[in-house]
């Protein structure tokens, strides 16, 4: 190929166009098959007219491009702002793994709150009704309410019919705790001919219901002789829970001057006992029945307490206390309730609105 001559002092001369004219091959002396396609270089003035638009002047027509690009039409959209995040209102622990993200322009809804169904443990129940305790091991269904109580108040319904005629109505009862607190409903099983024909000596079922309207214990009266001349046929009442399940029984103990009672396990040990006074009126004061351990030793009380003039004369609806130690089985506490009603039916319910109360056991 042809070299570019060689600058004086060494080096290469400064660039120059190829002249015009066929390319010779150096070595073989030929025509080079191929011509340059292009003006040689530096371009003349006249190659850029050719190539390249005056200074200053579009190479496009003037005028909107039709067919090319729409023109440009203002966004129905507004302008896009900075994301923005939203969280729902604080829950509860354990309502969400993670905040919950709305997204903007989404209205934000209240999540309702999560409720036990009724009857849950360790459900608060409304009415005023205590709640129920948990974690009690061995005890039966229903008597866990016992177990963290020392103290209950037993108040019989006022029955209109039976103040007013004398005709006897099935007894109702309802047991608080301390703090006022309901704990049972007590209903008479009886029918009309047995409450009015054996009057307070009247066998009966007793049926102990919680809140949820579920017998959690059933207490029954077999039909006795209640006088002390009878020795051998004396009063008890049969404890169930739940009915079916004996956890134990009261039964009277012969005595002429003061009552005495049983308090017995289901194995028929006597675990504890109950000594009344000798005279049970009530009269403008609390009527107590001891409650003592083998040995003697007071350790609560059973009393019938003083609930008004007007309730005392006119009714036979009383009111009743019962302490018993904190750390006792619950199917004894159980068993000092069925004796409550006992007491009540022996000593403090009249017949015909007749006060039955005398002293001693005559």
């Amino acid at each position: 190929m042809n070299q570019p001559p060689s600058a004086p002092g060494g080096g290469y001369a400064p660039y120059a166009p190829y002249p015009p004219g066929p390319i010779v091959d150096d070595k073989s002396g030929q025509q080079a098959p191929y011509a340059p396609p292009y003006p040689a270089y530096p371009p003349t003035q006249q190659d850029n007219a050719m190539w390249y638009p005056p200074a200053g002047q579009s190479p496009y027509p003037p005028g909107p491009m039709v067919g090319v690009y729409p023109p440009q039409a203002p966004s129905p959209y507004p302008p896009a702002g900075p994301p923005t995040m939203q969280y729902a209102p604080a829950q509860p622990y354990g309502a969400y793994p993670q905040p919950v993200m709305i997204q903007p322009g989404m209205p934000m809804q209240q999540t309702p709150p999560m409720v036990a169904p009724p009857g849950a443990p360790g459900q608060q129940p409304t009415g005023g009704w205590m709640t129920i305790p948990q974690g009690i091991p061995n005890c039966p269904p229903g008597l866990e309410y016992l177990t963290s109580i020392d103290q209950l108040l037993v108040h019989q319904k006022v029955e209109l019919l039976e103040a007013f005629t004398g005709f006897e109505t099935a007894n109702k009862y309802t047991v608080k705790n301390t703090m006022g607190q309901k704990v049972y409903w007590a209903v008479e099983d009886t029918d009309c001919c047995t409450r009015n024909c054996c009057g307070p000596a009247r066998p009966f079922d007793m049926k102990i219901l919680d809140h949820y309207q579920n017998e959690v214990l059933h207490f029954n009266r077999p039909l006795r002789c209640q006088s002390c001349c009878f020795p051998c046929c004396l009063q008890t009442l049969e404890v169930s829970a739940p009915p079916g399940n004996v956890i134990g029984t009261v039964e009277q103990n012969w005595s002429i001057f003061t009552p005495q009672f049983s308090i017995k396990d289901q194995t028929g040990n006597t675990v504890l006992k109950i000594e009344g006074p000798f005279c049970t009126f009530s009269i403008c004061g609390d009527v107590e029945f001891k409650v003592v351990t083998n040995e003697g030793n007071q350790v609560g009380k059973i009393s019938k307490q003083w609930s008004g003039f007007a309730r005392e004369v006119f009714t036979d609806s009383d009111h009743f206390g019962i302490n018993f130690p904190m750390d006792i089985d619950a199917r004894v506490k159980a068993t000092l309730l069925g004796a409550l009603f006992l007491i009540d039916y022996i000593f403090f319910e009249k017949s015909g609105n007749k006060e039955a109360d005398r002293p001693g056991m005559l």
